[in-house]
């Protein structure tokens, strides 16, 4: 039977290995295959080396490129070092070739210096075998301690490297398919390579963990239940990278048979085309085989029939209409026991009316962990510099917890002189920075007319919290607008309504409101639709220049 050793997460080792990456090679290849030709190549290694190939994954297999000779190539060092991965088939004569066991020692050598991530395969040996040279592995040192031209040291370093090696959890293949654990190998190695982030990068994002941790119970990964789960909250708040970092921590689970992440859900699916690339793009990815989907509503049958009998994971980012999970996650029924689908959407709504009962909101920074974020774009570290704390706290403040505007002006900032920063800072009073706007205006473009002018007038003419009750209401609809509205705002991640009644709005998209508004006549104020500046009441006044 073809089994996985039990670890403590084989399915992890890439994203929990520290590497550095100052020193870290740049990789040539993505997998080098170690093996004893006679017992495998022609059958288990070379389906294996198919299938890694056919997933696109660059391997290096060294009967393909080097002559062999007495001693291991400086070529073949090389390779070894310039790659990703190391499988290690280990066969029932792999020790009888000094050329394998030279080729182990490197690639333990390797792991031990954190560049390398050694995946042992136990073919037809038990890993005790490798462990402690018994069985046919202690046959082959025999033969080799009497080899005049071996030496000891040399011997005690393969038997160091056999021992370090058949220490790591991997696969054991005894009986059984062996196209089964070939998926599974190829299928791992395809998620893990195409990884988003390393663990660099995880250090990177502020606050993740208790993000994630949420997300993980919600998740509830034990359960053979098909659960959606939708994560909202206002754009720019970190909502994409949480469920990339749950994609890439979890898609890899050797008991999901297949995932796909679709990014930009609303970006890309504008008509129908659009939504069949998108269904093309989910079956393939998770197939691992090229699917075409010729037109939308074959796609949903495809989806149904491919997928309803396996444990899937997928993520669906930046859905924002009913029609977009409709083509690519209707029903819970389209996917075997056990799958789950992440859904992120700033339409908290959206998520409710496709029944989706497992949700979680991302929600601003608080303070300090906004300071560290915006450190490490400024500067590289998790604290400002001395004579820019009170400068770093200014921008802290007025970012009010997004982590995108933090990133957005920590970026802008970094290297730069403090009369830069003061300049920047003093910008910002005038013209809000566009990188920042122009991804919160997606939310204002998707609402319609009438709800565009309720969050236009609560932006511009109604700054700070208001409790809601019936004379604020009364107030709403003596302006001309609906009650409704306001829960399509709240919705929509445009404003906040407390548990007790306060209704308020983030400063940003306050201040994306007067921007839009501003925008309307920039150099004649009395052009606008609103005023909220008392030095533009005063001109437009004295002036007399409302039109």
């Amino acid at each position: 039977m073809a089994t996985q050793t039990p670890s403590s997460s084989t399915s992890e080792v890439s994203t929990n290995r520290e590497r550095d990456d100052s020193s870290s090679p740049r990789w040539k290849y993505e997998v080098f295959l170690s093996f004893y030709g006679k017992d495998t190549r022609k059958g288990f290694t070379d389906h294996l080396h198919a299938d890694l190939k056919r997933k696109g994954i660059l391997v290096f297999r060294d009967d393909e490129a080097l002559k062999r000779g007495e001693y291991i190539s400086q070529a073949l060092l090389k390779a070894i070092q310039e790659s990703q991965y190391a499988i290690v088939i280990f066969s029932a004569n792999y020790a009888l070739s000094k050329w394998c066991l030279m080729e182990l020692a490197e690639i333990v050598e390797w792991e031990e210096k954190k560049r390398l991530i050694v995946l042992p395969i136990f073919y037809h040996v038990d890993p005790s075998d490798v462990r402690n040279q018994s069985g046919s592995f202690a046959e082959a040192f025999t033969a080799h301690e009497k080899d005049p031209k071996i030496d000891k040291k040399d011997t005690d370093m393969w038997k160091n490297a056999l021992r370090k090696a058949g220490s790591i959890a991997g696969w054991h293949i005894h009986d059984g398919y062996e196209s089964t654990i070939i998926q599974e190998i190829s299928g791992r190695l395809s998620r893990e390579l195409n990884s988003k982030f390393s663990r660099h990068d995880y250090d990177k994002l502020v606050a993740i963990d208790s993000h994630v941790d949420k997300m993980m119970e919600l998740l509830d990964m034990e359960s053979d239940d098909v659960r959606f789960v939708g994560i909202h909250g206002m754009g720019g708040v970190g909502k994409t990278t949480l469920a990339e970092i749950i994609y890439d921590r979890v898609s890899s689970d050797c008991r999901f048979e297949g995932s796909s992440i679709i990014s930009c859900v609303r970006k890309n699916s504008a008509t129908a085309c659009d939504l069949s690339s998108l269904q093309k793009e989910l079956l393939s990815t998770i197939m691992q085989e090229e699917i075409h989907v010729y037109n939308h509503h074959q796609g949903i049958g495809m989806i149904m029939k491919r997928l309803q009998n396996k444990r899937v994971f997928i993520v669906l980012d930046n859905v924002d209409s009913d029609k977009q999970l409709t083509a690519l996650a209707g029903d819970r029924k389209w996917f075997g026991p056990g799958s789950r689908v992440i859904i992120t959407s700033r339409d908290s709504h959206l998520l409710r009316t496709h029944e989706v009962k497992h949700t979680y909101k991302v929600k601003p920074l608080e303070t300090t962990k906004a300071l560290q974020l915006f450190s490490l774009s400024a500067f590289k570290k998790t604290h400002p510099i001395e004579d820019y704390k009170d400068l770093s706290m200014d921008f802290v403040n007025y970012a009010q917890g997004l982590p995108l505007a933090l990133k957005v002006l920590g970026s802008l900032l970094f290297g730069r002189k403090i009369e830069a920063w003061k300049s920047e800072k003093d910008k910002l009073k005038a013209i809000p920075d566009p990188n920042i706007m122009d991804v919160l205006q997606i939310s204002f473009d998707g609402l319609q007319e009438s709800q565009k002018e309720l969050f236009l007038d609560l932006a511009c003419l109604f700054r700070g919290q208001h409790m809601v009750d019936d004379k604020f209401y009364e107030m709403l609809e003596s302006f001309g607008h609906y009650r409704i509205d306001i829960d399509v705002l709240v919705e929509k991640s445009l404003i906040s309504k407390s548990q007790i009644g306060w209704l308020s709005m983030h400063d940003l998209l306050e201040e994306l409101g007067r921007e839009i508004v501003r925008r309307e006549c920039p150099q004649e104020p009395g052009k606008r639709s609103r005023l909220f500046r008392l030095e533009h009441l005063y001109q437009v006044l004295k002036n007399d220049t409302v039109s």
